[in-house]
């Protein structure tokens, strides 16, 4: 399939590349981006392209998955997000990670938002949650302004989550998108 690229006003969310491995693993040897990940350990670069693979795979099964995302203004992988599908629970996730460098900025609430327009208006899915470690204030912050609302705790990943979900009927759409 051919994965779409999305434009908002800052960023650029367009399909991973093998060229991303290098940059990526940046991102993730930073164990303060790690923190509230199930995995805390910094991955290999042979890790990193298993992980690009993996999601590219994940959107020729399913239709949607994690993007690249960039600044519009300067090029260069910043972090990524988009939705999984989750076969523990048989949900979809909106998911996030960005470089330490561009939080407190708004990015990752821009691309979630673009990734949830992009689940519900372009591949019809009805429900989307988005999952946090328990002590993550500022990705739960995040899911709360794009209107999720907190659901439950549950095990997910091997550790204890937040999970918060919003319905395609609650989800409001940015105008002229």
């Amino acid at each position: 399939m051919t994965i779409p690229t999305l434009t908002t006003e800052r960023l650029l969310l367009r399909p991973f590349s093998a060229a991303d491995a290098g940059p990526l693993q940046q991102i993730l040897s930073d164990k303060v981006v790690l923190r509230y990940m199930p995995t805390t350990e910094p991955p290999d670069r042979r890790r990193v392209g298993r992980l690009i693979e993996q999601q590219l795979g994940h959107w020729a099964e399913h239709q949607f998955g994690w993007w690249a995302v960039e600044r519009r203004a300067e090029p260069g992988l910043i972090g990524w997000c988009g939705l999984t599908h989750l076969p523990e629970t048989g949900q979809d996730e909106v998911a996030y990670l960005f470089g330490r460098a561009y939080w407190g900025r708004g990015y990752a609430s821009e691309a979630a938002r673009a990734s949830l327009e992009f689940g519900f208006a372009q591949r019809d899915l009805k429900q989307i949650i988005g999952l946090t470690h328990p002590e993550n204030v500022a990705s739960q912050n995040v899911l709360k302004k794009l209107g999720l609302t907190f659901v439950d705790q549950i095990c997910c990943f091997g550790m204890t989550c937040r999970r918060y979900s919003i319905e395609a009927e609650e989800f409001e759409f940015e105008l002229g998108v």
